[in-house]
């Protein structure tokens, strides 16, 4: 059996590099910058080990209008022409990593950004011709000149250039003459370069690139700092609450800083706005494969030359390195927020509708981020306050926590706080199954104030208890003549004395149902399917307008069919289970019932 070698051939794989390998034409200008900073760096390394290599280490790229040319040049290590024919003519041969075997930086601050050895070709997407003109840093060496166009054939030989470093001329085709707009490079320089080692001119003129603040360390950091990084990343926010500033050695290199904004009109939580640098080269603002959803709602920045990267370092390739560091970042905000609750906790509270979401989905998503923030979890109460649930329980004498879906007042609310029952408030859309997710930890019952009738509620001093001459109480008599009014087969009705006389009726749904109905439409929302959960009406015999009902039921039966439908239809209303459709017939429901009471008393 024979073994040999794949070949490739350049006329093949260059017009596939031009059309497929990058998503974006855009990507050229990172590529090549990244190609001279990683030039300039080796100057740098060979510096620091002692060689003596004078001149300015910088990037210029010029634009020709004239000759339809970009040209990005740098006073870099340069090449000779061995090394031209080795990493320009073979395609995907990577001198980075060669140098980095050679010469180990000293400082992880002077890594070398190539891997792939593809970036340079990158330029073929723009160009219909590329020119290089390098001098090697050696001693004696020639300036080497190398042309191609595009195809498997390129002319290589004597070149021009007098001093060490490198220029690549780019001679535009027809299709991307737009690049020829100094606006339009400066735009892609400050989104792929802002944060590039070395200065950078284009046409002359500086950049302003600098250090990005995550490679100072945290002690070296102030706060006007921090402020002034993310107005420069976001500047339509307002003032972040508070920042995490990341640093991990071990088990992976990562940098980067991490705000948790504040919640303002213009605000939206899909819009990405983490962006992922690798070595300071910008490579995108999708981090969804490094951070749960959850985590979508933060700002910043993130470097870590670790993370994997596809061959055009256009998007990840998810590994257990990028599992491990989201991991790792969960249990950093966490951190944050722990001590955020414990220094700062007023602030904390006056903060909790910004910090309110993340929280309880980061606790829905993952359950190691649930035990590092369980404690963190508030919810006002009906006393004003606000507590844990691990404090609520404490508080009770038995392992049920009362909660209303709504923190409005109302006389169902009053009678709970009148029996010094305490009431969480859970408003949130997320709740339900937050509620859910905690009864299962903490092994305790969640119980919503309409969700049921709490015996304490029953005042049975004044149950109308006395019989008829068919054997039938008061209180049933008027749940008979209710039930007949409202003719609804699936509604059950009781007739109960309620311990306070405020409240006419309470229409109470099935808990279960009720929460299987509400995570359905969270999940699902329009495309979920009807779901009616079992529903009773609990009317209080100590009320007066069920008791002028009661009377009126014999000399004025439809007035009274008419009550009890209005009052059925307040308490559809006030448990928000009236279709919007049938609004205005329930106004004017309403309004027909007062017309005919004022009847009776003119």
């Amino acid at each position: 059996m024979r073994r040999n070698q794949l070949s490739i051939h350049s006329e093949n794989i260059l017009p596939i590099i031009k059309k497929w390998l990058y998503s974006d034409k855009d990507i050229f200008i990172r590529e090549l910058v990244s190609n001279a900073t990683d030039a300039l760096n080796k100057i740098r390394i060979l510096r620091d080990q002692g060689q003596s290599i004078d001149g300015n280490l910088e990037i210029a790229v010029t634009i020709d209008k004239k000759r339809k040319t970009i040209q990005i040049a740098d006073s870099g290590i340069g090449m000779t022409e061995e090394e031209v024919e080795k990493y320009i003519a073979q395609i995907a041969f990577s001198g980075a990593e060669e140098f980095v075997a050679k010469y180990k930086p000293k400082d992880e601050k002077e890594a070398i950004i190539g891997h792939f050895g593809l970036g340079f070709y990158s330029a073929y997407m723009i160009a219909s011709k590329v020119e290089i003109d390098t001098r090697s840093y050696l001693p004696d060496s020639e300036a080497v000149f190398w042309s191609c166009d595009g195809t498997s054939d390129y002319s290589i030989g004597a070149g021009a250039r007098s001093i060490r470093g490198t220029e690549i001329t780019l001679h535009l085709d027809d299709e991307s003459l737009e690049y020829l707009e100094e606006a339009k490079i400066r735009e892609l320089l400050q989104r792929y370069c802002t944060f590039m080692p070395f200065p950078i001119l284009l046409n002359g003129k500086p950049l302003g690139n600098k250090a990005p603040l995550w490679m100072k360390s945290t002690a070296d950091c102030t706060e006007k700092e921090y402020l002034d990084f993310y107005r420069q990343m976001f500047p339509l926010d307002p003032n972040p609450l508070f920042w995490v500033h990341l640093n991990v050695d071990y088990p992976f290199n990562l940098k980067g800083i991490l705000f948790f904004p504040k919640i303002h009109r213009r605000f939206d939580s899909q819009e990405s706005t983490i962006k992922l640098f690798c070595n300071r080269v910008f490579v995108s603002d999708n981090c969804k494969d490094i951070l749960p959803d959850y985590m979508m709602i933060l700002r910043g920045a993130i470097d870590s030359p670790d993370i994997p990267l596809n061959v055009s370092r256009s998007y990840l390739q998810v590994d257990q390195n990028v599992r491990q560091l989201s991991s790792h970042i969960a249990k950093k905000i966490a951190d944050r927020l722990s001590t955020y609750f414990k220094t700062e906790k007023e602030k904390y509270v006056d903060s909790w509708s910004e910090i309110e979401m993340f929280l309880k989905l980061g606790i829905l998503q993952d359950e190691k981020f649930y035990e590092r923030v369980r404690d963190l979890l508030i919810w006002k109460t009906s006393d004003g306050n606000w507590t844990t649930v691990g404090e609520y329980l404490e508080r009770s004498s038995e392992k049920k926590v009362y909660y209303s879906s709504t923190d409005r007042d109302s006389p169902l609310l009053q009678m709970y706080k009148e029996k010094k029952l305490e009431i969480l408030f859970a408003p949130s859309p997320i709740d339900t199954a937050l509620i859910s997710f905690l009864e299962e930890k903490l092994s305790c019952k969640f119980q919503r104030i309409d969700g049921s009738l709490d015996p304490s509620l029953v005042d049975a001093s004044r149950e109308k208890n006395l019989l008829d001459a068919d054997g039938k109480t008061e209180a049933a008599r008027i749940a008979d003549f209710i039930r007949t009014a409202l003719d609804k087969q699936e509604l059950e009705i009781e007739a109960k004395s309620l311990s306070s006389d405020r409240l006419p009726a309470l229409l109470v749904l099935d808990e279960t149902q009720r929460r299987l109905r509400d995570y359905m439409a969270l999940t699902q929302g329009k495309s979920a399917a009807p779901y009616h959960p079992k529903k009773t009406f609990i009317i209080n015999t100590n009320n007066k307008l069920i008791q002028t009902i009661a009377k009126l039921k014999e000399k004025q039966p439809d007035v009274a069919k008419e009550m009890a439908k209005g009052i059925y239809d307040l308490s559809l209303l006030s448990q928000r289970e009236v279709e919007p459709g049938d609004i205005d017939r329930v106004i004017s429901q309403q309004t027909e019932i007062l017309e005919k009471l004022s009847a009776l008393l003119v």
